[in-house]
């Protein structure tokens, strides 16, 4: 799954993890949204508790904007949303 994801959005393999996107996050300040955890949840495969956290996203684009590599965390959501809906039981 994150092989899907790396191509649809490659800067996605530029993450180190640093955790600026979840710290700048607004629905993280609001709710228990976490990009990072959300990553981990589609890795091993529990993609109905990720689709409920993806759904709190807000799009807003702050993450991108204290991303220091440059991932376009944005679409690597949008692109797991969509994998979700194309590829859950």
């Amino acid at each position: 799954m994150m092989e899907y994801v790396a191509k649809e959005v490659p800067s996605s393999k530029l993450c180190i993890g640093c955790g600026g996107c979840t710290a700048g996050c607004t629905a993280g300040n609001l709710t228990d949204f976490n990009i990072r955890k959300i990553q981990m949840l589609m890795k091993r495969g529990e993609y109905k508790e990720a689709r409920e956290q993806l759904h709190k996203c807000m799009l807003c684009g702050k993450c991108m904007l204290v991303c220091p590599r440059g991932v376009e965390t944005r679409k690597m959501i949008l692109v797991m949303e969509n994998y979700i809906k194309n590829n859950s039981k």
